[in-house]
C-alpha cells in the first residue's frame, strides 16, 4: 500500500486544481512532493518550509481534509516533512539533503540538488538556508556614541541599549520607535544593530527599509519565490524595519510580514520598527499587525530641547575639527528647533561657507543661513501660551480647562490645546497632558486624533480652528 503515495497524491491534486486559483495552485501545491503512505493511513508530503505548511493549514485545511479522506480513507491523515537542509556552513548549502530520496513528482518536480559557491548570492531566492553571511546594511557612523542623549529620546535610547545587550529576551519586543521626520529614528536603528553585532557577533542582524522589503516581496512573488523570501527573513536574529508606514495599503506585503513577525516573536528573535506615528494611528494597516506592534514598547522621539540641540552642535563641530564662536552655537541652537536634520543642514552650510570662502563663521553669517532654513518651518511656542490663547477664544479660564468635566466647550478647548501644543511646541505628550488638566499620554493621543478627524469632516469646525491657530502661528 505504501507504494501508492505518488498515485494517491496525484489524485488529490486533480481535485485540488479544480478548487483553487491557478496562481494558488502553482504557488502552494506544485512545490509539494509526496513522500510516503503509512500503515496508519497517513500521507506524508514534503514542503519547503515550516511557513509553507502553516499557509496550507490556514488557507486550505478543509480542502485538504476532504481529498485525503476521499482518496486515503475515512481515517486518512496528512503529515508534513519540512525539506530544509541541515548544513549550517555560511555561504554554502546542499538542496535538498541527499538522504531524503524524494520520488519524482510528475506535476511539480523537486528542486535539483546543487552546491552553492562562497561567492555573492541572492538570499531571497534560495530555500532552506540555515546560516548565511549577509550584509546587515548598517551605517557604521550611526553609533550610540554619536546619538546625543536628552529628555527627548532617553526612553528609546535606553531601550535600544537593553535590546543590544540581550536581543529578543527583553520586554521591548517589538520596539516601535516613532516620531516626525529628522528626529533620529534611522540613526537609533543603526546604533541598535551595530551594538548588537559588537556584543553578539554570532547574531544575524538586518536593517531594511519597509519600501525595500515591499519591493523584494513583489519580486519574489512574481518569480514564485514567496516561501523562500519568507524563509530568509525568518532566519534573521535581529530584524530592523525602518518606516513601516510605507506598508500601508499593501495587503500582500503586510500579510507576509505578519507571518515573519509571528515566527520571529515565537523564536525569541528581536524586531525593531520605526514609524512616523504612534502604532494605533497608522492608517491602511491590518488590525492584526497593529495589535502585534502594541505587544512591546512604543517609544517616541521628540524634538530636541535647547540643551540637546547645543550638545548636537558641539558634537558635530568636534567630529569635523572645527570651532564656532559660542554666540553662533547658541544662536543656532536657539533658533533651529524642529528637527536634527535641519540643525545639521545649517551646520553643514556654515562649515561649507567657512571652508570655501576661507572666512571665520560670524553671528551675521549664522543669522542669514539660519533664517533661510527656518523660513518655512513651524515656530515653537510654549504650551502655556497655547492654553491661554485657546481659553481666550472660548472665554474660559485655564483653571476651568483643567477641571474634570464633560462640558462640550471645555472638552473641545482642552483637545484643541493638546493638538496645537503637539504641533507648535517641543513639549512631550506627557508634559502636554500634565499642563492641560493633568491628563495622561494616551488622552493626548486621543485628543489629537479627534481634532484631526474633525478637521477632515467638519467645515464649520475647520473655520473656527483656523481662527485659533492663526493667533498661535503669528506669535
Amino acid at each position: 500500500m505504501s507504494d501508492n503515495h505518488v498515485e494517491i497524491w496525484n489524485k488529490c491534486l486533480s481535485v485540488i486544481k479544480d478548487n483553487v486559483t491557478e496562481q494558488g495552485y502553482k504557488t502552494w501545491f506544485e512545490p509539494i512532493v509526496p513522500i510516503s503512505l503509512g500503515g496508519d493511513d497517513s500521507l506524508t508530503i514534503g514542503v519547503p518550509t515550516q511557513f509553507f505548511a502553516e499557509v496550507l493549514e490556514e488557507n486550505y485545511i478543509d480542502l485538504l481534509r476532504t481529498v485525503i479522506k476521499r482518496f486515503v480513507g475515512k481515517n486518512g491523515k496528512l503529515k508534513y516533512s519540512i525539506a530544509i537542509a541541515s548544513n549550517d556552513s555560511a555561504g554554502s548549502i546542499t538542496l535538498p539533503s541527499s538522504n531524503r530520496n524524494y520520488p519524482k513528482n510528475p506535476i511539480g518536480q523537486p528542486p535539483v540538488p546543487q552546491r552553492l559557491s562562497d561567492g555573492p548570492i541572492n538570499p531571497f531566492v534560495i530555500p532552506g538556508l540555515k546560516k548565511l553571511q549577509i550584509d546587515s546594511q548598517l551605517n557604521e557612523n550611526y553609533t550610540f556614541e554619536r546619538f546625543i542623549e536628552g529628555d527627548c529620546n532617553r526612553l528609546a535610547r535606553s531601550a535600544g541599549l537593553e535590546i543590544a545587550k540581550d536581543p529578543g529576551k527583553t520586554a521591548f519586543n517589538p520596539l516601535v520607535i516613532y516620531s516626525g521626520t529628522g528626529l533620529g529614528k534611522t540613526h537609533l536603528c543603526h546604533a541598535i544593530g551595530l551594538e548588537t553585532k559588537r556584543l553578539h557577533p554570532e547574531k544575524t542582524v538586518l536593517y531594511v527599509q519597509a519600501e525595500q522589503l515591499s519591493t523584494q516581496y513583489v519580486s519574489a512573488n512574481k518569480n514564485n519565490n514567496r516561501p523562500d523570501f519568507i524563509n530568509f527573513y525568518q532566519m534573521i536574529d535581529v530584524l530592523i524595519v525602518d518606516d513601516i508606514q510605507f506598508l500601508a495599503g499593501k495587503p500582500g506585503t503586510q500579510d507576509v510580514f505578519f507571518h515573519i513577525f509571528n515566527h520571529l516573536q515565537q523564536n525569541n528573535k528581536q524586531v525593531v520598527i520605526t514609524s512616523d506615528k504612534f502604532p494605533s494611528e497608522l492608517q491602511g494597516m491590518e488590525e492584526r499587525l497593529l495589535s502585534r506592534f502594541k505587544w512591546g514598547l512604543p517609544a517616541e522621539l521628540q524634538a530636541p530641547d535647547l540643551s540637546t540641540r547645543t550638545s548636537i552642535i558641539r558634537e558635530k563641530l568636534t567630529d569635523n575639527g572645527i570651532t564656532f564662536p559660542e554666540e553662533v552655537v547658541q544662536y543656532i541652537a536657539t533658533n533651529v528647533r524642529n528637527n536634527i536634520r535641519e540643525l545639521e543642514g545649517v551646520m553643514n552650510s556654515l562649515m561649507a561657507q567657512s571652508i570655501l570662502n576661507k572666512k571665520c563663521v560670524t553671528l551675521d553669517m549664522a543669522q542669514q543661513i539660519t533664517d533661510r532654513f527656518a523660513h518655512n518651518t513651524v515656530k515653537e511656542v510654549s504650551v502655556e501660551y497655547i492654553i491661554n490663547a485657546v481659553c481666550d477664544y472660548f472665554k474660559i479660564s485655564p483653571e476651568q480647562m483643567g477641571l474634570n468635566t464633560r462640558k462640550r466647550q471645555v472638552v473641545q478647548a482642552r483637545q484643541i490645546a493638546m493638538y496645537l501644543s503637539k504641533k507648535y511646541s517641543n513639549a512631550s505628550l506627557a508634559s502636554i497632558g500634565q499642563q492641560c488638566g493633568k491628563k495622561d499620554h494616551a488622552t493626548v493621543h486621543h485628543a489629537c486624533k479627534t481634532i484631526a478627524n474633525q478637521l477632515e469632516t467638519d467645515k464649520q469646525f475647520k473655520v473656527m480652528f483656523a481662527d485659533i491657530e492663526k493667533k498661535i502661528a503669528l506669535q
